[in-house]
């Protein structure tokens, strides 16, 4: 997808969706695009374009399709004993995918996800290549031997000084595995998923 393009998402759905939508660069291009627009009111939006959006806004911050989505959505609320709501959140988190991304092996979802699909991650031994697999408690997620010497594993020593790695996952870098050692939290307030479930209970 071409950078203005993402941008364009991201002026609709927040810069947190796509990577790109959090440097320099695009606060200096959303600058530019609302330089003359100050004066002008946005339209209030209903009760449905909000959830919409927030929807949307889930959908394009992990890449998945609608189809995947409504699945993520099904299972959420008839999944018992926990909150549709945590349940949604560690059904998107956990994808292998995402995961990879979270232990800062990739700098977008969309490239552990391409890196998931070429077979360069193990788990628990087992060579993987489904990027939506959900990953468990206590389950490793290696990158495969014959992927060490790849130029995207290059560094990750130093990039791992300057990442911080979420409380619910553990990495060593200097075997590149990474552990499951808890459940995800949605805490930073950017996706509001009680109002997604509210737009597919209509």
């Amino acid at each position: 997808m071409k950078t203005a393009q993402k941008y364009k998402i991201c002026r609709r759905l927040g810069p947190g969706v796509y990577e790109k939508c959090q440097t320099p660069k695009y606060v200096a291009s959303l600058n530019r695009h609302d330089k003359g627009k100050k004066d002008k009111r946005p339209k209030p939006l209903s009760a449905y374009a909000l959830q919409f959006l927030q929807k949307q806004r889930v959908r394009f911050t992990y890449v998945i399709s609608e189809k995947q989505f409504a699945n993520y959505i099904e299972k959420a609320i008839n999944h018992k004993g926990a909150l549709a709501t945590d349940s949604l959140y560690e059904l998107l988190e956990n994808r292998l995918d995402n995961v990879v991304y979270r232990l800062g092996l990739a700098h977008t979802r969309r490239l552990s996800r391409q890196m998931v699909s070429h077979g360069h991650f193990t788990i628990n031994g087992k060579k993987t290549t489904i990027p939506s697999y959900q990953v468990r408690l206590n389950d490793k997620i290696a990158v495969r031997e014959g992927s060490k010497k790849s130029v995207l594993f290059a560094d990750v020593k130093k990039k791992m000084e300057e990442y911080t790695i979420p409380n619910w996952l553990a990495f060593d870098s200097s075997s590149l595995i990474g552990t499951v050692q808890g459940k995800p939290k949605n805490t930073d307030g950017f996706l509001d998923l009680n109002t997604v479930l509210e737009f597919y209970s209509r």
